[in-house]
């Protein structure tokens, strides 16, 4: 197949939508079987780190193959993975356990050459932010110590054009999908089938959430949020909630909890890994998360965000770095025009903005 790159005027962004969710479905259903023997790879490799290590190469071999089938050779994909690590010798059995959990489900036959193509397939680097064609970024395991430990982890693709997502495709296996359930709750209760897919298209005003391996709304199970949705759910809340991470080395936690309590003294938590937290706050189970730089000069990569705060956005949450800058994609791998990342509903962010510059914490 050989034909324009994915998302031009020729290709509706449904068609991309659609490939995109049956992508990621197929990458989280890899993962979560890795996690579920998370004994037994590491028991493979000697290594307490493999498993992800694992499924990060499997995950975006998935992805870059469907991609390619769906959209053609032309799509440029932004991954986060090279294939390097697998094609040293002493890595052997890193690339056998990848073809042996690929073989057993998603990609039957696959060999050692095919599966190392597909993941260079996402090696590419960004175009220009003018580049009328755009690209797409994944993250195949975004949250790997809440992979390792059993917790939250989310597969997370965008389309980007013109320093902007247009589209996202996030996958999070462990998120339940009641939301009255709580952020961190199991994905389901046992022998029922859990996990969450979003999809999210700029200018929409919703995100479609469908049960992970549905079809971008098609197969039953979904729910719809929307501004209007998400803030009913999040009205019968006193206080404010902030979803944060479980690892303290990704934000300054300490200058977040300065903030939160300039809001609110009697404000929620939740912790989480990965952009999952994305997830809980378009859908109204929380309603601040804050990334403030932890490290002076740390720049935040495109993949880790890209897919988030369009499904956010989306579903009426304001989107910014800590000075209060929309998040621009068009600076390459990273975000270089920014500094930490400020998701909040349109009545808190504001003001946290506001206080972010009257505290101005070390490193914020």
């Amino acid at each position: 197949m050989n034909h324009s790159p994915a998302c031009d005027s020729s290709i509706e962004h449904g068609q991309a939508l659609a490939a995109m969710c049956a992508a990621v479905s197929a990458a989280a259903s890899v993962c979560s079987t890795v996690q579920a023997g998370l004994d037994r790879y590491r028991a493979i490799t000697k290594d307490d780190r493999s498993p992800v290590t694992i499924a990060d190469f499997a995950s975006q071999a998935v992805v870059a193959r469907a991609l390619r089938a769906a959209l053609g050779d032309d799509l440029v994909l932004v991954g986060e993975e090279s294939s390097s690590f697998l094609r040293d010798p002493a890595h052997a059995a890193h690339l056998d356990a990848a073809l042996d959990v690929l073989r057993a489900g998603a990609w039957p036959g696959v060999t050692a050459e095919a599966l190392l193509d597909a993941i260079d397939l996402g090696a590419a680097e960004p175009p220009p932010a003018d580049a009328p064609a755009g690209f797409f970024t994944l993250d195949p395991i975004d949250g790997t110590k809440g992979f390792l430990r059993g917790g939250q982890y989310a597969v997370a693709l965008a389309f980007i054009r013109a320093g902007r997502p247009e589209l996202a495709a996030m996958g999070c296996p462990n998120l339940s999908p009641d939301p009255a359930r709580g952020a961190d709750a199991a994905p389901a209760d046992a022998g029922t089938p859990g996990g969450c897919l979003f999809a999210a298209v700029r200018g929409s005003g919703r995100v479609v959430q469908s049960p992970l391996g549905a079809s971008c709304g098609r197969g039953g199970g979904e729910l719809l949020v929307t501004p209007a949705s998400r803030a009913a759910f999040a009205g019968a809340r006193a206080h404010p909630v902030l979803a944060e991470s479980v690892e303290s080395a990704h934000s300054d936690q300490s200058a977040s909890a300065i903030l939160m309590r300039e809001l609110d003294a009697a404000y929620g938590l939740v912790r989480l890994d990965s952009q999952c937290k994305y997830a809980v706050v378009a859908r109204g189970q929380a309603d601040v998360y804050l990334r403030l730089p932890s490290k002076k000069g740390y720049v935040e990569r495109i993949w880790d965000h890209a897919a988030g705060a369009l499904i956010a956005e989306e579903a009426g949450c304001i989107v910014t770095d800590v000075d209060g800058r929309p998040l621009d994609f068009g600076h390459g791998r990273g975000l270089e025009a920014n500094r930490g990342v400020v998701v909040a509903t349109a009545a808190l962010h504001a003001r946290l903005i506001a206080a972010i510059s009257a505290h101005r914490p070390p490193n914020a």
